[in-house]
């Protein structure tokens, strides 16, 4: 693997879907496109734009798969993959966290390799996600990945998950492995406090550390804020 970007995926990163909140995570979105930044400076082959989804494995998108933020309340449509191809003929619609990953492509004006698409569902064990992770690094290809996934939805009385005293300590282990690029500590969360904290991201990260085991990249966290009471968390890799 050459390259990682690490983003968070709520929709509100989305500015129609925020709306009047949308000043609130502009640092946040800044962060993002600098991400992004060091993957196009890597002169990948291919993009794998990863994210959580249902279940408890993997789900490929394939180029121009579609996309909506319709469901959150912004008429705003979206393909994988930018310059936007056509929409891929009878795609399934990308999960929310994918449709964001699209979505920041498109903002960035990405163009540097073709990208596809694979959710992760948030129940994958930890070894299955190491085992994608090597599928996705291995061959011949100079491989980027954009990995989307939230922290905890407990760090606050008012967050989506209310108050848990576990989520800040998980968060902050998952921030500095990221910005670390630890894979050995990022493989080593545990999948069971992820969910009972809502860290939906922590599947897709464990995916990128069986991808980058061993390449011996270095990692910047680039943000690390808990707004509304959601772990938000930006990193690059290279």
């Amino acid at each position: 693997m050459l390259a990682a970007a690490v983003c968070p995926c709520p929709p509100l990163l989305q500015p129609q879907v925020a709306a009047g909140a949308a000043a609130e995570l502009a640092a946040l979105r800044e962060s993002c496109a600098a991400a992004l930044d060091t993957l196009a400076e890597a002169r990948p082959d291919r993009l794998v734009v990863l994210g959580p989804g249902a279940g408890e494995d993997r789900t490929p998108y394939p180029s121009g798969a579609p996309g909506s933020f319709r469901g959150f309340g912004a008429a705003v449509d979206v393909v994988l993959g930018s310059p936007a191809p056509a929409p891929a003929p009878g795609a399934a619609p990308l999960p929310a966290s994918l449709a964001v990953g699209a979505w920041l492509l498109a903002d960035h004006g990405w163009a540097a390799c073709p990208v596809e698409g694979l959710a992760v569902g948030t129940g994958c064990p930890p070894g299955r996600c190491a085992e994608l992770g090597a599928e996705l690094a291995a061959g011949p290809a100079r491989t980027a990945l954009l990995v989307l996934g939230d922290g905890s939805a407990c760090r606050t009385v008012k967050a989506p998950g209310y108050l848990d005293e576990r989520a800040a300590p998980f968060d902050a282990l998952a921030a500095e492995a990221l910005g670390a690029a630890d894979t050995a500590a990022l493989a080593g969360l545990d999948p069971v406090l992820a969910e009972e904290v809502g860290a939906a991201g922590r599947a897709p990260w464990q995916v990128l550390a069986g991808a980058a085991a061993g390449a011996g990249l270095a990692g910047k966290l680039l943000y690390d804020e808990a707004p509304y009471g959601v772990g938000y968390f930006v990193a690059a890799w290279s």
